[in-house]
């Protein structure tokens, strides 16, 4: 984990650098995501503090297994690939009607509605 000195220390463009990677490393991913109906949308990040926020979407809302998805699978991933990567949070988008969510499953891990 990176001190406070060290977090103030990043010029404008070692946070842009930093940003550009995470972006690049989250469209990546997301083609995998999108192979079972979901996908992955990146909603905030501290690249100071290393804190990534991160929204599953699609069919993820009606997946049994996305909080696994997003902790074990996509939070490995950015952290072993970005060293200053210290914190992944987020979930799933609750707004999404489980049926409409159901039906874009193709992923053998979506209940059969």
């Amino acid at each position: 984990m990176l001190s406070e000195g060290q977090r103030a220390g990043l010029t404008d463009d070692q946070k842009a650098e930093r940003l550009a990677e995470l972006t690049d490393l989250v469209e990546m991913v997301r083609p995998i995501i999108q192979q079972d109906g979901g996908d992955l949308v990146l909603l905030s990040a501290d690249v100071e503090a290393g804190v990534v926020e991160l929204q599953l979407q699609g069919a993820c809302s009606s997946c049994a297994i996305s909080s696994t998805t997003l902790q074990a699978g996509v939070e490995r991933i950015l952290k072993d690939r970005l060293p200053w990567v210290t914190e992944v949070t987020g979930g799933v988008d609750e707004e999404m009607d489980w049926e409409e969510s159901a039906s874009m499953g193709r992923g053998g891990y979506v209940p059969k509605w």
